[in-house]
C-alpha cells in the first residue's frame, strides 16, 4: 500500500512537468501536460532490447491520470514506430497508433505512487521501484 500522504489529486498537481527517471533497461522522459496528456521519450538501454525501440519506435504520447494513489498511463500514439503506416481508407489510420491504443485499453501501464514532492518521486511497477527526478524546462509553454 502507497505510504504517499498526498491525495490523488496532489500527486497529479506534482507531477505536472518534465521528468526524467532511469531503469536497469531505459532511460525515459515523461511530460505530464495539464490537460492530462503526456508525452514519452524511452531509450533502450540493454542490447536485446533495442530491436523492440525499432519496431514501437521511442516516442509515445497519451492521457495521464492518478486514481487509489497509482499513476496510469494509457498510450495513444507511438509516432516513429515503422508500423506508423498510413492505411488508405475513408480516412487514414495509423496501424500503430489503433495497436497501442486497443493494448493500452487491455494493458495500461500502472505505478503506485510511494513518495512525490516538487522535485523527486518514487513510484513502483510490479518487478521495480522507479526514482523519477524534475526536469527545469527551458522553453516557455
Amino acid at each position: 500500500m502507497s505510504n504517499s500522504k498526498h491525495s490523488d489529486v496532489e500527486i497529479e498537481i506534482l507531477l505536472l512537468g518534465k521528468w526524467r527517471f532511469d531503469t536497469y533497461s531505459e532511460k525515459i522522459t515523461i511530460e505530464f501536460k495539464d490537460d492530462m496528456t503526456y508525452e514519452q521519450n524511452r531509450v533502450q538501454m540493454l542490447l536485446f532490447s533495442k530491436p523492440k525501440e525499432l519496431i514501437t519506435g521511442n516516442k509515445f504520447t497519451g492521457v495521464w491520470y492518478v486514481t487509489q494513489k497509482k499513476l496510469h498511463l494509457n498510450v495513444k500514439t507511438m509516432p516513429k514506430s515503422v508500423f506508423n503506416l498510413k492505411i488508405p481508407l475513408a480516412f487514414k489510420i495509423s496501424l500503430a497508433d489503433m495497436i497501442a491504443t486497443l493494448g493500452s485499453i487491455f494493458m495500461p501501464e500502472s505505478y503506485e505512487v510511494i513518495r512525490i514532492n516538487s522535485s523527486k518521486f518514487l513510484i513502483k511497477d510490479k518487478e521495480q521501484s522507479i526514482i523519477g527526478t524534475k526536469i527545469n524546462n527551458t522553453r516557455m509553454s
